[in-house]
């Protein structure tokens, strides 16, 4: 909506003016590529908008920017966004929701995707958010653990484990990993071909907005390499990801939907629980794990809630 000529955007505001309907706005940051599964999302995101009343031309506007992972256009993106006075904003990764609480601490923000809101300093606690943010994670705790299991599993001749992460994205983990820090794609290298020079070793690749615009690389080294990784995604493993196992992304959208729903009817962010994920699944690839030269177990098989051929 915000391509549209200003003549052209302005006529839902002019009509519904005359029969005295306010339209809203929603502002929507989304902190990655425009890539075809987050697309998938966000339009689920506009469906349940749609099913709860929210109609764009009748009664609500939607100004929805992508950021490719950008940090100048998150810095840009932000400032317009809220610029533009909505009455709520839906952001997408960490770095989104962090530039817009940069420009606003009154703005309504609901988020999706954050895995440690509290430590990033978003909100007061997950039962009591407090200020003006709110949202669904996507890591508990448990997740290391479940990571290290897994690969261990999919991969019994790993040893040594290196957890890949982006301070600035990603929240720390209790896991017995040695953390190798990256913030361009040079880390990315680097820290994946140092991981291969012994045998024995399996990377962690945590739910951050580093990992995510940067995934493909990740998978295309880690093959290269003939590195085991686990992942936090499904769609990661659909896209060559080895195994993966984490929260459905997909299913926060609809649910941050219902958030700015309540918003817009009056309940302020603060008196909206932060919500962590309840549902978890595991994916496995198995061209990748045959590539690789990896047997997978078949009690593994059987848990997975998808097996990729």
């Amino acid at each position: 909506m915000s391509l549209l000529g200003g003549a052209v955007a302005a006529w839902p505001f002019a009509a519904h003016a005359q029969r005295g309907e306010r339209v809203r706005r929603i502002g929507v940051l989304i902190g990655v590529a425009d890539d075809a599964e987050t697309k998938a999302w966000v339009a689920t995101f506009r469906k349940r908008l749609d099913e709860l009343g929210w109609q764009v031309g009748r009664n609500v506007d939607i100004d929805e920017r992508w950021t490719a992972g950008d940090p100048e256009q998150n810095r840009v993106f932000a400032a317009e966004v809220v610029a533009s006075k909505p009455d709520a904003i839906f952001a997408f990764s960490s770095v989104a929701v962090a530039a817009l609480r940069r420009e606003s601490r009154t703005l309504s923000i609901v988020f999706t995707a954050i895995s440690d809101p509290v430590g990033s300093g978003f909100v007061e606690s997950l039962a009591r958010p407090g200020g003006n943010a709110t949202g669904f994670t996507n890591f508990v705790p448990t997740m290391a653990a479940k990571w290290m299991e897994v690969l261990k599993e999919i991969a019994p001749q790993v040893r040594r484990t290196v957890l890949m992460f982006n301070p600035q994205t990603a929240p720390s983990f209790g896991v017995e990993a040695a953390a190798v820090i990256v913030r361009q794609t040079t880390d990315i290298e680097a820290a994946i071909a140092d991981l291969a020079r012994e045998p024995g070793g399996g990377l962690i690749v945590p739910p951050d907005n580093f990992s995510y615009v940067h995934r493909t690389l990740i998978f295309a080294l880690a093959a290269r390499h003939r590195v085991p990784a686990v992942y936090p995604f499904r769609f990661m493993a659909r896209e060559g990801g080895l195994v993966s196992y984490g929260v459905d992304l997909g299913e926060t959208f609809p649910r941050a939907a219902e958030y700015i729903d309540r918003i817009l009817k009056g309940t302020k962010p603060a008196d909206l629980p932060v919500q962590a994920p309840t549902k978890f699944e595991l994916a496995i690839n198995l061209k990748t794990a045959k590539a690789l030269g990896l047997e997978v177990p078949p009690t593994l098989l059987a848990r997975a809630d998808e097996v990729i051929e």
